[in-house]
């Protein structure tokens, strides 16, 4: 199953815009899509809505729980993506917590459910 780390390409990490400079958020997804491992989609997404903390990124899978993380830099690629590998080997999403990188526990901004789909012929 693939998982897709969204990342926040608009993020300023609360940094002035220099002109032709590339913007926090836009340098964090380069730096994870040169890195990511087979299986992991990285894509660039304008906005997660989370601009007071800093970069952020989500993971989500089809099935699975999502999560938003932020304050994040390009210097915590390598625990982005050791994070993403143990939710990609979660079942459900759920990943203890003490196995999670500890960007991932101290600087998680949202974890939402997974969505249902009823069956065909059932009315919500």
């Amino acid at each position: 199953m693939t998982v897709t780390l969204h990342v926040c390409t608009t993020c300023r990490a609360g940094q002035p815009v220099v002109e032709g400079m590339p913007l926090p958020g836009a340098r964090l997804h380069a730096a994870l899509a040169a890195a990511a491992p087979e299986g992991l989609r990285v894509e660039a997404v304008e906005c997660l809505s989370a601009c007071a903390q800093g970069c952020a990124v989500a993971l989500s899978a089809p099935g699975r729980w999502s999560y938003v993380y932020g304050r994040l830099t390009e210097g915590h690629t390598p625990d982005i993506l050791a994070g993403a590998a143990a939710y990609a080997s979660a079942p459900d999403g759920l990943v203890p917590w003490r196995e999670r990188p500890e960007i991932f526990r101290k600087q998680s901004l949202a974890r939402i459910p997974p969505t249902r789909i009823p069956p065909i012929g059932d009315t919500p």
